[in-house]
């Protein structure tokens, strides 16, 4: 993918807080006028499809990477489709969109996995963009404890863990981008 990218990682669920899915349009614009392009799962449903109705609002690049076997939920609308056979390829693929930074928004154990796999790679040197956890209303007060908890017991070194950056606001985010 030319230009700048971002890559999302969220929820597929459509019974949350709509503060959820405000957080995401929220980070959508912010990375528009910052001239990104949106990398996500594809999806229509949840979050995933808030994502990709306000990419296509604001007129950007919109790529959704989804397994074959979940074609029926692809999201309209999107400016690129790429297809998987699995989901751990889906996450590669993703990452391979060349997004120069990732985020975690709200989400459950698939946006865990996303995330944690990106984490993880980046500590490895094997992903080099940024990693950050938007935490909205506190959501993910309990993954920074977590992670404090790993560096205090020193199974995690404290460089290792400033790599994720932990924001709660469209202006944060716009300082990383």
């Amino acid at each position: 993918m030319a230009g700048k990218a971002l890559l999302i990682f969220c929820s597929s669920s459509s019974d949350i807080d709509p503060a959820y899915n405000e957080a995401a349009r929220d980070v959508v614009r912010t990375a528009a006028a910052a001239g990104y392009s949106i990398v996500y799962g594809g999806a229509v449903s949840g979050t995933m499809g808030v994502v990709a109705e306000e990419a296509s609002k604001c007129g950007i690049g919109n790529v959704g990477v989804i397994p074959r076997f979940m074609s029926d939920r692809l999201s309209p609308g999107l400016t690129s489709t790429v297809w998987t056979d699995t989901m751990s390829e889906r996450k590669g693929k993703m990452r391979e969109a060349g997004p120069d930074i990732c985020i975690a928004l709200p989400g459950g154990i698939g946006t865990m996995d996303e995330f944690f796999e990106t984490y993880t790679l980046a500590k490895l040197g094997k992903y080099h963009g940024k990693v950050v956890v938007y935490n909205c209303k506190g959501y993910y007060d309990g993954l920074q404890e977590l992670l404090d908890h790993f560096t205090g017991e020193r199974m995690l070194p404290e460089n290792d863990r400033n790599m994720v950056h932990f924001i709660s606001t469209p202006e944060e985010l716009k300082a990383l981008l």
